[in-house]
């Protein structure tokens, strides 16, 4: 990365900036989310038009196109050092969740009790997020071997989301379950990345790959909580 200064060669003083300035931004981008989410579902328009990519074959137009926006936003803060690229790259990002979103969290504001179940995965979904990053900082282990486990097991999900469209079957509560175990493992992977890869001004960066990781966890979570009603 060039003259860039690299986490691994900085003081614990500044590591533990760099943690927190990261760490602000996983906030920053859960805050933006909320926000966004908020106004999509306040409009009638926007609704209608998620909710029609969830039917049938459609749902490959909706998956297909978070999958080109989320890629994009990432490669365009990850390999850039312009602080503005990394942000619109970062904005990108929160709209294309916040957008995906809006099927599942129009179903869980509009049944008995689905206040309470938002707070529970969102409570769950925090803790683990939480404890899962600390065992990483705290313990320094390095999890970057996890990358290939993650890509082969990502695009078997893929694969059988793909196969759930097509044949019209429902991957039911193991496969729920899979994928937070997926989400936990990238939750680890993109720690790893923030204390041992980055440079220090691409907290940005670092701060989209946990984000990623924990609205993946949330979707899950959420999506099984929401299967028990």
């Amino acid at each position: 990365m060039g003259n860039y200064i690299q986490i691994n060669s900085i003081s614990e003083i500044e590591r533990v900036d760099f943690y927190k300035k990261t760490y602000l931004h996983v906030a920053y981008g859960v805050l933006a989310f909320v926000f966004i989410e908020y106004f999509m579902l306040s409009s009638d328009a926007i609704v209608k038009l998620a909710l029609s990519l969830t039917q049938g074959k459609m749902w490959f137009i909706m998956l297909g196109g978070f999958m080109l926006a989320t890629t994009y936003a990432e490669k365009m803060a990850i390999k850039s050092h312009d602080r503005n690229k990394q942000y619109l790259g970062y904005l990108i990002y929160i709209v294309a969740e916040a957008f995906i979103f809006i099927p599942m969290l129009y179903v869980a504001t509009n049944i008995d009790g689905g206040a309470q179940i938002l707070k529970q995965a969102s409570v769950l979904t925090l803790s683990l997020f939480t404890g899962l990053s600390a065992v990483v900082i705290f313990t320094k282990k390095d999890f970057s071997f996890m990358k290939r486990f993650l890509t082969i097991g990502f695009f078997i999900a893929l694969g059988l989301i793909a196969a759930g469209l097509l044949f019209g079957f429902n991957l039911g509560l193991w496969f729920s379950v899979g994928m937070i175990v997926l989400a936990a493992g990238s939750i680890l992977y993109q720690t790893s990345n923030l204390v041992h890869q980055y440079s220090t001004d691409q907290y940005v960066a670092a701060a989209i790959g946990l984000f990623a990781s924990l609205m993946l966890l949330f979707w899950y979570i959420l999506s099984i909580f929401l299967s028990r009603d």
